[in-house]
């Protein structure tokens, strides 16, 4: 079967009280898309039915359970009728991997740590990114806008998150959309890892989220310099971006942003 990113569903308006209009509204799909090594469902996530590689890497790659990308011997696609199901070939080495950070069965499209087996993997120390990168507040206004203007399945659902990844003098590199902000990040993670060359380096990532732990993790991960997000972070959020050594700069806005952690990156911070 078949899955679109998005569909028309059937809606009554009101406006002013009262009905105003039948009709319909695009909205955006999601499905139980299972992530499977070595035969083994490792994660099941709610997902919208679009990138699906990109997810398959990216979770791989986020989650620890691959070091690079040359550690994922590829990934194959399969088409369920009550779903999608990503099979996830490992490199020799790997294939214990999943195990180390294995996840119950499932997990809504919102939740980004749901069912991790253990307290201290829930909380794992992230890895340091890279020293260096330089930005002004002229780039953090601008990866919010570039990602703004790129949010195509946003824009026609006003449903999906985007996660972006921009660089000074190369504007915005890739972005990927889903209905879950961490399936957003993966997505990312996946096209970047994908297309070869520098992955996250010196590029911040742009959320149109907030920021919670997992997220940080993630960016950390990718090996991007900062992030800048719409929406505030979690206290832990920020304790782990200062661990690793990764700029913080949340509540975004056209008229400003705070910065909660690696202020020094910022040439007017």
């Amino acid at each position: 079967m078949r899955f679109a990113p998005a569909i028309p569903v059937a809606r009554l308006a009101v406006r002013g009280g009262g009905p105003a209009a039948g009709g319909e509204r695009l909205a955006a799909e999601e499905v139980p898309v299972a992530i499977a090594y070595a035969g083994r469902v490792h994660a099941v996530l709610m997902a919208t039915p679009a990138d699906i590689e990109d997810l398959a890497v990216g979770f791989t790659l986020t989650e620890g359970i691959a070091r690079t990308a040359a550690d994922i011997g590829g990934v194959e696609v399969l088409s369920r009728r009550d779903g999608l199901v990503a099979r996830v070939w490992l490199g020799q080495g790997r294939h214990g991997a999943p195990e180390a950070r294995r996840r119950a069965m499932a997990g809504g499209s919102g939740c980004g740590l749901c069912g991790v087996a253990s307290l201290a993997e829930a909380v794992r120390p992230p890895p340091r990114v890279p020293p260096g990168g330089r930005f002004r507040a002229a780039d953090v206004a601008a990866a919010m806008a570039a990602m703004g203007a790129r949010q195509e399945l946003g824009a026609a659902t006003r449903a999906a998150h985007a996660a972006a990844l921009w660089r000074p003098g190369e504007g915005c590199v890739a972005l990927r959309e889903d209905v879950g902000r961490h399936n957003a990040l993966d997505k990312l993670a996946g096209a970047l890892a994908r297309a070869g060359g520098a992955g996250g380096a010196g590029g911040l990532v742009a959320l149109s989220s907030r920021v919670s732990v997992e997220m940080v993790q993630k960016a950390a991960r990718i090996g991007a310099a900062g992030i800048v997000a719409v929406s505030a972070p979690t206290a832990l959020a920020v304790r782990t971006a200062e661990a690793a050594g990764l700029t913080l700069v949340a509540v975004a806005r056209e008229d400003g942003f705070e910065v909660f952690a690696g202020a020094g990156r910022l040439a007017h911070a």
